[in-house]
Parts: C-alpha cells; structure tokens; sequence
C-alpha cells in the first residue's frame, strides 16, 4: 500500500488547535511555515519582549496546564494578518495581529477566556524568525496514522490523532514503522525531509480536541503497550519543496 500524506496542520499559536491546510511550500532547516509562530505569555513567563527569542514552554500558556485552550481554534489569513478564533465553529474573537491595535483585541478576549485558569492576564507575543515549538530546533512533526489506530487496540477506544497536534498525518505505513526511520529521508511532493527522531509524548495528549477535556492518559497507554512513551518523528527539510495532501511519500536511504 502507498503511503501518501492524508492532511497538513499549522497551529499559528501555540496550545490551539490546528489550521488545516492543503498546500505549503517548505523551507530548507525550516519549521512549517507560522507554525507556533505566536504563543500566550503568562504572568510568570521570563519571556522578555523587549529581546524576544525562542523560550521553553513552561513560559506560554499550553494544553499540558490549560486544557479550555483544546476548545478554541484559529484561523490566520497570512495576506491580510487577521487572526479569527472560534469555538463549536464560531467566531469568537478577531484582529489583525500585525497591529497593536488587533493583538490587544486578541489579549482582551484571552484575558476574559482564560480568567482564573492562568496565572495574570495573558499576553499574545512573537518572535520574528523564531517558533515557540517545544524545540529550539526547526523541526516538521509526522503522525503515522497506523500507529495512532494501532494504539486504540491498547486503549480499547478511539484515540483522535489530533491529540498529537502533529504537522503532516500519513497513511499507508505500517504500525510503528516510523520507528524504523531516524536518518532517513522521506521525499513528499518536490520536498525532502530527514528524520531524526521520535516524539516523546507529555500530558497535551490527555486532553481530547473535540471536548477540552482531560480523558485518557495517552503517555501511560504508550508505555503499558510499548514499553515508551514516543508517537510520531520530528523531521528537518534537506530540500525545500511544495508538498499537498495527497503527495505520496517515499521512504529513501
């Protein structure tokens, strides 16, 4: 069977749920393009505006302390910078986040969202060049899809594979078979990615993207049927490219 890519999600910022997208160009030692390229502060975060870089993730708002965020989703129209957040598939809150003006619209909004969850009011912030991915480094994230239905026999129940709020979900690949594959290169559409290494999952993945609620312990599920806690590989782009869903995929040498 062929292994193609069934879909690809950005999260324009960091903790919300995915933009999906059918097309994207990649970058040479490039993650997806604005792909956690924006995050949420909070009051007790050294991230330091006034000298932004990339910062860890107990700095930001995220879903492994702050499940309501699994509820929200984003919509980010790169042309004009207006950023469209909704919930149960209706806008919520807008603004042009290239604007002062549109990131305060956002913070209000978040600030009202997230009261008594978070610690102060949180605060949209960026820095230019820089994702706030769990990573310093640039990487593109792939979920095999086997792996994640293979992981429902260990469940015994559905396992979304949103939970793993990966960058591009394969089809056609045997169960684990992207175990096999650090230091190989995957070809997808004119695009080329090198695999370096697998996903250790944390507590984000307890919580279910349809209903923000913290359900199944995915990390323990992972060791009770493998023996780790790793889903998904990290990837970096050798070779800049198009790729759409849809491309098949070619496992290289």
């Amino acid at each position: 069977m062929p292994i193609v890519l069934r879909s690809i999600h950005r999260y324009p910022i960091k903790g919300l749920n995915a933009q999906s997208l059918e097309t994207v160009a990649l970058a040479p030692g490039a993650c997806l393009p604005l792909d956690r390229a924006w995050a949420l502060t909070h009051a007790a975060s050294q991230f330091d505006p006034g000298a932004p870089d990339w910062a860890p993730k107990r700095n930001f708002l995220t879903l492994m302390r702050h499940a309501r965020l699994a509820a929200l989703s984003v919509s980010l129209d790169e042309a004009s910078g207006q950023l469209v957040i909704a919930r149960d598939g209706k806008p919520v809150a807008r603004g042009n986040i290239g604007t002062p003006v549109g990131v305060s619209l956002i913070n209000q909004f978040f600030a009202a969202y997230m009261k008594g969850d978070a610690v102060g009011a949180p605060k949209l912030v960026q820095a230019p060049g820089i994702h706030f991915t769990d990573h310093r480094d640039p990487f593109v994230s792939i979920i095999n899809a086997a792996s994640v239905a293979d992981l429902e026999r260990v469940a015994r129940g559905p396992v979304d594979p949103r939970r793993f709020r990966g960058n591009l979900l394969i089809d056609g690949a045997d169960p684990w078979a992207e175990m096999q594959w650090p230091g190989r290169t995957l070809a997808i559409g004119s695009a080329r990615l090198k695999v370096v290494e697998p996903i250790g999952r944390c507590a984000a993945t307890t919580v279910n993207p349809a209903t923000a609620e913290r359900d199944l312990n995915v990390p323990g599920l992972l060791v009770d049927g493998y023996g780790h806690e790793d889903c998904g590989v990290f990837a970096t782009v050798v070779e800049g490219g198009q790729v759409t869903a849809g491309d098949a995929i070619t496992v290289l040498d």
